[in-house]
């Protein structure tokens, strides 16, 4: 039982830290966007990340059965930190690899979502399924809790930008 109280507060603590990503790029879309489209944009930004949690989810709670990923996933996650390093600490960015937000129309702001929601759930969802284990309930209430954060979330980003802005 305290196992899983354990795993209970580790996949909180990775919810609130790794659900701020998408919630983030969600809100700053949606805040160039009146209210009406702004509320269009976050569900269905946050109904593709439900999509992609979910298949994310099923792929990760497979490959983790696997001998040795843990191990490979973690030598990515280190390529990764070594990229950001470079990337934001050395001011080394390739343009290339920037979201860019286009004003331009509704559905190209719904991509932005989309596109974001696919490089960014897929660490969420490692995260909470390493930290579950073979404990499945905790997997799925991972799942919800961080669609829940990244929803509220990123409905108030869009409102806090779109206050600040005017």
């Amino acid at each position: 039982m305290t196992e899983q109280v354990l795993i209970f507060f580790q996949i909180v603590f990775i919810d609130l830290v790794l659900a701020g990503d998408n919630a983030i790029i969600i809100g700053m879309v949606a805040s160039q966007f009146p209210l009406d489209q702004r509320k269009k944009i976050i569900f269905w930004g946050i109904g593709a990340a439900v999509i992609l949690r979910i298949l994310f989810t099923l792929i990760t709670a497979y490959l983790l059965q696997i001998t040795g990923i843990r191990l490979i996933g973690g030598l990515l996650l280190l390529y990764i930190c070594y990229k950001l390093y470079v990337d934001v600490v050395q001011n080394q960015s390739n343009e290339e690899n920037k979201i860019k937000v286009d004003n331009s129309s509704f559905f190209k702001a719904i991509t932005t979502v989309i596109i974001a929601d696919v490089s960014m759930s897929l660490d969420n969802v490692l995260g909470v399924a390493g930290a579950a284990k073979d404990h499945y309930i905790l997997l799925i209430f991972g799942l919800v809790l961080s669609i829940i954060l990244m929803a509220t979330a990123a409905t108030l980003i869009s409102n806090w930008i779109k206050n600040i802005n005017g």
